[in-house]
């Protein structure tokens, strides 16, 4: 029988044994995960959090998180457009149904990646991003420029365990799978919900967005979260995904009012969120639900022993 799932309270000896009686199950069928308090980066809860596994759609957090950096140092603006490529349309999903010459803007392509897994509006954004970026060498296409700098994100935020190897996390015709872990992805996320931007869009249940359709008319999608846990147990994000080879994944966040503790005449405001990667879960939202609620026990328990061994 394997061993219950322990949540470490102290660096030392001391540990605070949560019994689960999912855990048995999750071992059973390969389930990965990690518990992550969000403002240090302390995994409270893991198993198998260091296997090398698919990831399917969670990749476009990565993908989000280079366009929004590259819009910081760039200057550019959410709302310039962005040319649906010819080579787009051939992947297999495609619910608002974009065609070869379609526009739409950036803002609107991250909320369709993001919140309804929309591979073309992935790629469309990394072409996009990729024509700007210099090349490292002179046959270096836009694309994998793109996809270099989500490596680099990644070697960044030291996900050692990760390989990127398109923006959308597809496994057609690649003659190298990409990979990732519970832990890595993360951390990946720990940067992501830092950013207020991101926060927003994954955080929307619902959203309407605008086409310009080659054709001429102009046209809306109404966008919804693949995500069924928004706004429950205050969740506000972050990601699903699903991909043959990955099975189901998802990435939570659910934050609660920050800590305040008086020292002298100083008060010390701690943020709470906590982080849960589910990842090869056919369960994965109730299994994420139940170590959301666990790991907020675990976050008591670390927290009133001085939160031993934080990273930062």
């Amino acid at each position: 029988m394997p061993e219950p799932r322990r949540f470490i309270a102290t660096a030392g000896a001391l540990a605070v044994l949560f019994l689960c009686p999912f855990a048995s199950a999750l071992a059973q069928e390969g389930t990965s995960y990690c518990v992550m308090d969000s403002a240090s980066g302390h995994v409270l809860s893991a198993q198998s959090a260091n296997k090398r596994m698919a990831i399917g759609s969670l990749t476009d957090i990565a993908t989000a998180m280079v366009v929004l950096d590259w819009l910081d140092v760039t200057k550019r603006d959410l709302t310039e457009m962005v040319v649906i490529p010819p080579e787009a349309v051939s992947f297999p999903q495609n619910p608002i149904g974009f065609q070869p010459g379609d526009q739409a803007s950036m803002r609107d392509l991250l909320y369709a990646a993001l919140m309804q897994s929309d591979d073309i509006a992935a790629y469309a954004l990394a072409l996009h991003v990729g024509q700007d970026l210099p090349p490292a060498t002179p046959d270096e296409s836009p694309l994998q420029r793109f996809v270099a700098q989500m490596n680099a994100l990644a070697r960044k935020l030291g996900m050692r365990n990760t390989i990127f190897v398109n923006p959308t996390g597809l496994e057609i015709n690649e003659r190298k799978l990409p990979y990732s872990t519970a832990t890595d992805m993360a951390q990946l996320a720990r940067y992501a919900m830092n950013r207020s931007q991101f926060r927003f869009y994954v955080s929307q249940k619902e959203r309407e967005i605008a086409v310009d359709h080659a054709a001429g008319a102009p046209g809306g999608y109404a966008l919804e979260n693949t995500n069924e846990l928004l706004g429950i147990d205050a969740i506000d994000g972050v990601r699903t995904g699903t991909t043959r080879r990955s099975g189901p994944c998802v990435v939570l966040s659910a934050a609660r009012p920050p800590e305040s503790v008086q020292q002298g005449e100083q008060y010390i405001i701690t943020p709470r969120r906590l982080l849960v990667v589910v990842l090869g879960s056919a369960d994965r939202f109730d299994v994420g639900h139940q170590l959301l609620q666990t790991g907020w026990q675990a976050y008591d328990q670390w927290s009133g022993a001085g939160r031993p061994g934080r990273r930062g």
